[in-house]
């Protein structure tokens, strides 16, 4: 069971800068917000600052600017992010992000490379690139998504003597892979919208699909259930692989994990149910169903079950 420890003193400005990337948090990462809560207050300030900070990249990516002028502005993310990585951020520097950030990685070894990678995968948004296989689009997942699972693990740490520790960055990695393809799959009109296009080109030539997923309505002689039920089972397996990771945690942040994971989890179970539902609406779960995620991860039943599961691999 774990024991309270105090917590380490912050500064007023720099528990005013959490206090800004916590309220943004809360506001837009939802599922997110939903699985750090159950962390203890320093590890769940600091998550809160690696979301702010990851959650800016994006909405460069997503904004109505020119794509020069995003490739400049991530540019100019990644300076700050250096500036960083070197400690060069005061206490009362302006950007609240940028101080809580500093924070952290001063308190946590969170390998901040994990913010690059992330910048170099928006940028292949930015660049409108597209993936021929799953093995191109697996690349640019381990930069936007991969990536926030390291970095999160760097915050979260692993138990003391806990076997296969040293595999912990490959499981976390590997979950947030199966978060991401769950995104993509729930996200499937709306990024067709926006004239985006993520599922490999092999696989929506396989099935008979093109990219044309706006108009709510599968394409005549397609099979659009075969290629989600196809990209489902990838996630799946994406998912028994990550949830490896779960044993290795304490008590707290394998709730945490589980709770996030295991919304996502449950996501991609309602759209292997009714594929179809991605064309017609945003996939989402109630709270009442969050709600009983979390408490499964408090409880530890989703880490024991994936213990059994690994041992039985």
């Amino acid at each position: 069971m774990d024991r309270a420890r105090p917590v380490p003193y912050v500064p007023p400005s720099v528990a005013a800068a959490y206090d800004y990337c916590e309220s943004v948090t809360g506001q837009q990462a939802r599922n997110f917000a939903y699985g750090i809560r159950l962390l203890p207050t320093g590890k769940r300030r600091a998550m809160s600052a690696l979301y702010a900070f990851s959650r800016r990249v994006d909405d460069i990516g997503d904004g109505p600017l020119d794509q020069s002028l995003k490739i400049a502005r991530l540019e100019q993310t990644r300076e700050l992010l250096g500036r960083i990585r070197e400690g060069a951020i005061d206490q009362d520097d302006t950007d609240p992000v940028a101080v809580a950030l500093s924070d952290a990685a001063r308190r946590y070894p969170v390998p901040l490379g994990g913010l690059d990678e992330l910048i170099d995968g928006v940028l292949l948004d930015v660049r409108g690139t597209r993936y021929d296989s799953w093995e191109e689009l697996e690349v640019y997942c381990r930069c936007v998504a991969g990536a926030i699972g390291r970095l999160s693990l760097g915050v979260l740490g692993t138990l003391p003597g806990v076997g296969d520790a040293v595999r912990a960055p490959e499981y976390a990695d590997t979950l947030g892979l199966a978060l991401q393809l769950t995104n993509i799959l729930r996200d499937l009109r709306e990024d067709a919208v926006h004239g985006r296009t993520y599922l490999p080109a092999e696989d929506l030539e396989k099935f008979g699909c093109s990219a044309d997923f706006h108009n709510g309505e599968a394409q005549p002689g397609s099979d659009f259930r075969g290629l989600v039920h196809h990209e489902v089972q990838r996630a799946r397996a994406l998912f028994a692989q990550g949830y490896r990771l779960l044993p290795l945690l304490d008590r707290r942040s394998g709730a945490c994990v589980a709770a996030m994971a295991g919304i996502y989890h449950r996501l991609l179970e309602r759209i292997a149910a009714d594929p179809h539902a991605v064309l017609r609406e945003r996939v989402s779960l109630p709270n009442r169903q969050k709600a009983y995620v979390a408490v499964r991860g408090l409880t530890g039943v989703d880490a024991r079950h994936a213990a059994r599961r690994s041992a039985r691999a």
